[in-house]
């Protein structure tokens, strides 16, 4: 039995699309091991006998056991704790213990240079010609030191090239074989996540620390709360800053609206919305949006929706195989035409599925679903036409399935903040007069500040040795996101 969220499910481990999926408890993340390797410039101007023995190295990726012979190594040495390293033909073998091993092409390791020469340390921008590479490029020497592998390249008719790559890094970016999928921390909820939702003060996100806590909650979670917040647009707008920049759309950069169908919208009705992303009309739908109810007055109702997309495609998976495959695969075009000045659709007009996985890892990154905002099913091949409509009726059932379904009557003073790619949100019909602000950010803006501010409290650099050599503020050039 698998504990997903705050819902027990019978589900085979197997079914999940990238592994385990783990708990979260909406705090900010412990903090991982450090990993250790030298300052990166430094590295690239010693010599071969001034390294010594003395890290122990992690385990890489693992395979079956081949023998020394294969990996070209004649005298293992099995009590060091540095990695056995040996060139072929073509490949370097890395042997990091008796069943862990990882090759990595000649071609490659020189195109992934990073001494100065080869890569810039300040502006982390490739200066080495890969196109000058010759294609059967071997090196002159290898070697397993405390600070990685060291290589030897043939250069000019007086000169050769070094090459250090940091042990840690190699183990991150192993693809022969490939690196074991990181289990996802991805936290699956259903409507028992009302018992204890992830939330975060205002108080708390005028520091980054708070920042990092609250677009950590989105990540894992896909929204959270920001609670004492000024009800006012302006604080509003502030806070959506804290974040990055807004992204401006039909609706404007920062939207104050109330029911008074100013935009060609049913958002801006008193009429309830079902579970749905927003701006499944672009090429790029937006990323993250922020809500808050300013005020409602003389009247009730507008409950506000939220529904797990991941959880429902998870359940989908497991229960339809079959439909979840189409929802997958088959795109659905979209339109936003309220407005006489604005019409749009995707581009290609219908080339996005509901449901969008990795093609390499195959997790799932994506849901983008607005059935008020589907345009015509042309495209459809006629022998699939009836299964189609079967399989969103489904998804349909599941979405609005009381399990699913997190209801809550957002208060003036909480800002909502949902991840546009993961959870559908919609609300209740309502009477009276309601006044919302909020805004949308893009993907990439959230994506770079939480990977800005993990970097800066969860050690996501490559580790704190590898400070030693540069300046507070700098970027080590072995981070692993580069």
């Amino acid at each position: 039995m698998l504990r997903v969220g705050f819902t027990k499910l019978h589900i085979p481990l197997r079914s999940w699309p990238n592994g385990t999926v783990k708990h979260f408890s909406g705090s900010a993340p412990g903090k991982p091991s450090s990993l250790i390797i030298s300052s990166e410039i430094g590295l690239h101007q010693r010599t071969h006998s001034s390294l010594t023995r003395s890290r122990f190295i992690s385990s890489a990726a693992t395979k079956e056991v081949v023998s020394s012979e294969q990996l070209g190594v004649t005298e293992p040495r099995v009590h060091s704790d540095i990695p056995i390293a040996n060139a072929d033909e073509r490949k370097v073998s890395i042997l990091w213990s008796p069943q862990r091993w990882s090759r990595f092409h000649h071609i490659w390791l020189r195109d992934h240079c990073r001494c100065p020469d080869c890569f810039h340390p300040i502006t982390k921008q490739r200066l080495v010609n890969t196109f000058e590479i010759p294609a059967d490029i071997k090196p002159i020497h290898v070697q397993g030191s405390t600070d990685g592998l060291e290589v030897v390249w043939p250069g000019t008719s007086t000169e050769s090239h070094s090459s250090v790559y940091p042990w840690t890094w190699l183990q991150a970016n192993t693809y022969d074989p490939a690196l074991q999928t990181t289990p996802s921390r991805k936290v699956l909820w259903g409507s028992k996540i009302e018992k204890s939702p992830p939330s975060v003060t205002y108080t708390e996100v005028m520091d980054d620390k708070g920042v990092y806590k609250w677009l950590t909650n989105v990540e894992n979670f896909g929204f959270c709360f920001v609670s004492g917040v000024p009800a006012t647009p302006e604080a509003t707008e502030e806070l959506c800053e804290r974040i990055s920049f807004t992204r401006e759309t039909q609706y404007g950069k920062f939207w104050e609206f109330t029911a008074d169908l100013s935009k060609g919208d049913t958002a801006y009705t008193t009429m309830a919305l079902g579970a749905h992303t927003d701006t499944t009309y672009f090429t790029d739908p937006c990323g993250l949006q922020l809500f808050h109810l300013l005020s409602h007055t003389e009247g009730s109702g507008g409950a506000t929706l939220l529904v797990d997309g991941f959880y429902v495609a998870a359940l989908m998976k497991e229960l339809h195989p079959k439909f979840h495959d189409l929802l997958s695969r088959v795109p659905i075009p979209a339109h936003a035409a309220g407005e006489p000045s604005a019409l749009y659709t995707p581009s290609p007009p219908a080339m996005y599925p509901p449901l969008r996985y990795h093609p390499s890892s195959k997790e799932l990154v994506q849901v983008r679903w607005n059935n008020d905002d589907r345009s015509v099913m042309s495209h459809l091949p006629p022998d699939e036409v009836e299964e189609w409509y079967q399989a969103i009726k489904i998804w349909n059932e599941m979405l609005t399935k009381p399990d699913s379904e997190y209801w809550v009557q957002l208060s003036p003073g909480t800002v909502l903040t949902v991840d546009n790619h993961r959870v559908l949100h919609g609300r209740s019909a309502f009477d009276g007069k309601r006044r919302v602000c909020g805004a949308y950010i893009g993907t990439d803006e959230y994506r770079s500040k939480l990977a800005v501010l993990k970097e800066k409290f969860d050690g996501a650099d490559d580790n704190s040795q590898n400070k030693a050599g540069r300046p507070e503020d700098s970027r080590s050039i072995w981070n692993f996101n580069l």
